[in-house]
């Protein structure tokens, strides 16, 4: 089954990484290194992303604008497409993303036009 687990950001935790020290952005980046790693050698991870900040996002619709756009504290900061055998293992990793202690992150099924993605 397919899961996309969505993770992300606020102000707060946007705050918490510009003031780290570049030794505590790399263990950062090394611990999602690894994680991607660690997921690849299982053949669970599709892809993942980081996405910029909503600063630099662009909306198309009858009205285009730049952002930002909504009154809301948290953001869309990135994602991993996973291919799990059970929710509760999809859970199991989205546990491992270190927003999942002080953020949200949320899994949910992919759905394609018929149906659950199996």
């Amino acid at each position: 089954m397919k899961y996309v687990v969505l993770i992300y950001g606020n102000p707060e935790s946007r705050s918490a990484w510009e003031g780290m020290s570049d030794e505590q952005r790399a263990a950062g980046l090394a611990y999602y290194q690894q994680l991607n790693d660690d997921l690849d050698a299982s053949g669970e991870r599709i892809v993942s992303e980081r996405l910029a900040f909503p600063e630099l996002a662009k909306r198309v619709g009858p009205m285009a604008t730049d952002g930002p756009f909504a009154e809301a504290k948290e953001f869309l900061a990135g994602f991993y497409l996973l291919d799990c055998e059970s929710e509760e293992r999809a859970l199991e990793i989205a546990a491992k993303i270190p927003e999942a202690s002080f953020g949200v992150v949320e899994v949910r099924p992919v759905m394609g036009l018929h149906g659950p993605e199996l």
